[in-house]
């Protein structure tokens, strides 16, 4: 399960990186973007932008948050003291090896991003 969900996700990468690199060749063209929706109706429902950032923590973390190895599992937490402990890491006020490195290579609202998807995986699949 965990493997075709990795598999969709690297797509979904993939295909946001295409249509990224792609949305250049169209630049004469002028659209007016669509206001975006609210999802306040689907509760748990996540900035899909929070996905593909989320891919990275993916290799050590687990696609769900459920790590098998040494590597501390982030499910079932909270988005709130995902997205503390990743600005925590960031700034330095808590140490570790790999992870501050990571955190410093993305913005705060990336970290919010991030932390609302495991948040929001982690209580999805309970």
């Amino acid at each position: 399960m965990a493997v075709k969900l990795r598999v969709r996700l690297t797509a979904y990468a993939l295909s946001f990186l295409a249509l990224a690199a792609g949305s250049s060749a169209f630049a004469k063209e002028r659209v007016t973007p669509k206001p975006a929706r609210q999802e306040s109706s689907s509760k748990g429902a996540s900035n899909p932008r929070g996905e593909v950032l989320a891919l990275s923590c993916s290799t050590c973390h687990g696609t769900d948050g459920k790590s098998v190895g040494i590597i501390p599992s982030i499910n079932g937490r909270s988005a709130a003291y995902l997205e503390a402990a990743l600005k925590a890491f960031k700034s330095g006020s808590r140490y570790s090896t790999v992870m501050s490195r990571h955190a410093r290579g993305y913005s705060d609202d990336e970290l919010r991003l991030i932390a609302e998807y495991y948040g929001t995986v982690s209580h999805n699949n309970k």
